[in-house]
């Protein structure tokens, strides 16, 4: 990760919180509570997509002691995922499904099917159908993909829980949002809905004191890990 990409998401961050809060009260709000957010930034390639694949459905912490687990097995890069077999993915805390999705990621990487650090270049949404054609790839993953690693800045992964709870805190509702609400409900911060959703991740791990993805996750992967695919 170089130090001009990290100066460049910062800077894109803080101009984007400046216009959000500035023409949202609630938003504004929200920053004075809380405070700016840091970008979450991880390297485009395979070990990034292996990595949010590891987060779904579990902890923060479990997702990083996984992930710890499988680096330490040398299985952050493609040869080195496709070297360990069932049983010693098992140790390192994959499921069965995981272990399927994995192995799907890396073969589509193999082949040319997919070209993770290519991605970069397309709109947001054909990266997403591009990503979520791959087993065990859906809204969620394709959406953290590319707000963390492609520093799309008009991301906001609805299906997250902690995210659509901080809608409900920052506009002071009376329940959580479901699904579509929340959609029409963050409609209004487009096109810099990935600040909103960092800031709000930042909101809800403030007041609950739970660990969540955007607010708490290792926001780099070494450069050394994608040196080989």
């Amino acid at each position: 990760m170089t130090s001009d990409r990290t100066a460049r998401r910062q800077s894109a961050l803080t101009e984007s919180l400046e216009r959000l809060s500035g023409a949202h009260p609630a938003i504004a709000a929200v920053l004075r509570e809380v405070g700016p957010p840091e970008p979450r930034i991880l390297e485009p390639g395979f070990a990034s997509l292996l990595r949010i694949m590891v987060g779904q459905q579990v902890s923060t912490a479990s997702a990083a002691a996984i992930w710890a687990r499988l680096v330490e097995a040398s299985g952050d890069t493609v040869s080195g995922f496709n070297s360990l077999d069932d049983e010693a993915l098992g140790r390192v805390g994959f499921s069965r499904a995981k272990m399927r999705y994995g192995r799907a990621l890396a073969d589509s990487v193999l082949d040319g099917t997919l070209d993770p650090e290519g991605l970069e270049a397309l709109p947001g949404e054909e990266v997403s159908s591009r990503l979520m054609a791959l087993p065990g790839i859906g809204r969620w993953t394709a959406e953290i993909y590319r707000m963390f690693a492609l520093g799309d800045p008009d991301v906001f992964p609805i299906g997250d829980l902690a995210l659509r709870e901080g809608v409900r805190m920052a506009l002071d509702l009376p329940e959580r949002p479901d699904l579509d609400v929340a959609e029409r409900l963050t409609e209004a911060w487009k096109p810099e809905r990935s600040a909103a959703a960092l800031l709000l991740w930042r909101l809800y791990r403030r007041r609950r004191g739970i660990a969540v993805l955007g607010a708490d996750s290792p926001p780099i992967v070494d450069n050394s890990a994608q040196a080989q695919r």
